[in-house]
């Protein structure tokens, strides 16, 4: 769709003079290098990926990997099947562990990670890093539209703990944040992203609604028309038994995750994970949580109606996903550098407030201390984003049409 809203006018802004282009790449990349050399540091000291005999240390990206293996031995439904799929991730790195990376998401994303589990467990690992991370810094550097857009992407801290751990943070903001992206003069390709998100359906809630009140049908249809692929291609690929056996997993995910802790509360960047860790009933936690996804569904809703500019409803509605969902981890959080591109590139426009960039840096400390301590930083910082985007709707004004 093309966007025919006007532009806010800068008037009742206060903007301030920002460090020049070429001293924020040069911090960029002082930062993305300190991540280079702790990792380095950390694998050399056997503390990432290996240990100090040498031994195979598992990481997040053992879940994805057994679960393509399975697929590859030709028993894709065992994905789900708890003591078969913690054998595998044990068999992949040559020892026993403590603990169990489960595999929570649904049948289509084994198409993903099936051919990485071709490859040995350490390989298939970097080179997972290798194509979803160039995907997420080119979809910032287009939010953007700057070329400064490609190191600012990967001095975000939460692209030092996606690496950490090989998540798939980096897939999921290349989808939102395209997705987003495209929304505006492209809506067909907009519901194509929008699809593919659904391998991580608690990311996608609140689009079917902002689609559905501003008559976005051309977004909405292709979106259902990719979901639907993704529901029925499993289906004939793995048998009639696989969505059989995601149902009847995921109450156990959500009851061992969201209602007994089972990785610490303290792990979850959400307000549901912040009430369940000082004590408060999971009767309680998600009467907050779900309250929080209809404040923020409502005030997108009602912002993407309001003459205001594209790129603050676009943020405003990546940082309401983020606010929704109960099921939020650190290494989720590289997610906020999108509606955080989009704030940049009104920035790089209009000019920042004191507070944009003081809240902004902020949050991306936040962002870098989230596993290290014992509270949900996370949280805090998509609030921060989120009192920008506020600040920039109240201390703005539409200039005429």
């Amino acid at each position: 769709m093309t966007d025919t809203t006007a532009r806010p006018s800068t008037a009742a802004l206060t903007p301030i003079s920002v460090p020049p282009k070429r001293w924020l790449k040069k911090a960029a990349v002082a930062l993305i290098a300190a991540y280079v050399a702790f990792l380095a540091s950390a694998f050399a000291h056997g503390l990432w990926l290996k240990d100090e005999q040498g031994r195979n240390i598992q990481t997040d990206f053992i879940g994805f990997w057994a679960a393509g293996r399975l697929v590859l031995d030709g028993n894709a439904t065992a994905a789900y099947d708890w003591p078969v799929h913690k054998a595998v991730e044990e068999q992949a790195i040559g020892h026993s562990f403590h603990g169990f990376f489960q595999w929570s998401y649904p049948p289509a994303y084994l198409f993903v990670v099936t051919p990485l589990s071709l490859l040995p467990y350490l390989i298939a690992f970097f080179f997972w890093s290798a194509l979803t991370l160039p995907a997420y810094a080119m979809t910032i550097r287009r939010i953007i539209g700057q070329r400064i857009g490609f190191v600012l992407a990967c001095a975000f801290p939460g692209v030092l703990w996606n690496v950490w751990t090989g998540q798939n943070g980096f897939l999921t903001a290349a989808l939102l944040g395209s997705a987003l992206c495209a929304m505006e003069t492209q809506p067909r390709l907009a519901g194509v992203f929008l699809g593919l998100l659904s391998y991580k359906p608690q990311f996608g809630l609140l689009f079917p609604i902002i689609l559905i009140m501003n008559r976005e049908w051309r977004v909405l249809s292709w979106g259902a028309a990719i979901t639907s692929v993704m529901i029925v291609a499993p289906r004939l690929a793995f048998g009639p038994t696989i969505w059989q056996a995601f149902f009847e997993y995921l109450p156990l995910t959500s009851q061992s995750i969201l209602g007994q802790g089972l990785n610490g509360y303290h792990e979850l960047q959400t307000v549901f994970g912040l009430i369940r860790m000082y004590g408060g009933s999971e009767t309680l936690a998600w009467t907050v949580q779900v309250g929080f996804a209809i404040l923020g569904g409502t005030a997108v809703c009602l912002l993407w109606r309001r003459q205001v500019a594209f790129e603050i409803k676009a943020a405003a509605l990546g940082v309401a996903v983020l606010l929704s969902t109960p099921y939020l981890y650190f290494y989720d959080l590289v997610v906020l550098a999108v509606p955080m591109a989009f704030l940049i590139r009104i920035g790089f426009r209009d000019g920042f407030e004191v507070w944009d960039v003081a809240a902004l840096a902020s949050a991306a400390a936040l962002v870098f201390i989230a596993p290290l301590v014992g509270f949900p930083t996370g949280l805090l910082a998509v609030l921060l984003v989120a009192s920008v985007i506020s600040r920039r709707v109240t201390r703005s004004s539409p200039s005429p049409s």
